[in-house]
């Protein structure tokens, strides 16, 4: 590796969690169909889950509470919704294999990341304690600490500032639209992983700096560092 290589792979990686670093969006939709069930809305389906891939939970819940005439507040939809969550991410997240490889590269290069959710804090410490890749993040956001979730940017320049990072030196990892256009709202560059292939020629997409429309199936760890390595 070049020096000028050497310089280009210590800007710093922010990760979207969910669908991006671990294959949770089952666990999501298990518990958001459960929840939805004790408050006698039946018949929720995949197809109605996927409304909410890049949205915060929060967003979803008031969605929810919106379109099904829900009687509980916001603030406990919320709190059942991560308890039910919570106790299947515990012990049903897989890391995507591609992804932890990707992360191991970095980590090995001295490249800070850190990881930007729309998750709760408590989902995304029991995901990364679960799977071990807590110890390779320096610093981790939820959109629950910050003013607005995805697709503004706010996420994703906390995460920026608690690295000390320049915005214009991070590199997002991002599967959905709302994350995509918050990295380019933040002043970023993105990788986009759709997890939804079908949206892979959204405009979002398209611009992204490095596209991989095939989602997971496509990613390679060695197609990403290549890339960030060349120049990216």
């Amino acid at each position: 590796m070049t020096t000028d290589s050497r310089a280009r792979v210590r800007q710093a990686v922010l990760f979207d969690l969910d669908g991006t670093l671990v294959d949770s969006e089952t666990n999501y939709f298990e518990a958001g169909r459960e929840l939805l069930a004790g408050q006698g809305v039946d018949g929720f389906s995949w197809e109605d889950h996927l409304w909410s891939v890049g949205v915060s939970t929060r967003e979803t819940v008031t969605h929810w509470k919106e379109r099904y005439a829900l009687g509980p507040s916001v603030d406990d939809l919320l709190a059942e919704k991560n308890r039910r969550y919570l106790e299947l991410a515990r012990t049903n997240t897989r890391t995507y294999p591609e992804m932890r490889r990707f992360v191991e590269l970095l980590h090995g290069a001295g490249v800070p990341m850190a990881v930007a959710s729309g998750s709760s804090r408590a989902a995304i410490d029991a995901i990364l304690d679960g799977t071990g890749l807590g110890g390779f993040m320096t610093a981790t956001v939820s959109a629950d600490e910050v003013p607005a979730g995805k697709p503004a940017p706010d996420v994703f320049l906390e995460a920026a500032r608690r690295l000390g990072a320049p915005a214009a030196g991070c590199v997002v990892l991002e599967d959905a639209v709302p994350g995509v256009l918050a990295a380019h709202a933040a002043g970023m560059r993105c990788i986009a992983v759709p997890f939804l292939k079908e949206q892979a020629d959204d405009p979002a997409f398209v611009a992204a700096e490095l596209l991989f429309p095939g989602g997971q199936a496509e990613f390679t760890a060695t197609a990403a560092y290549s890339w960030l390595t060349g120049g990216g």
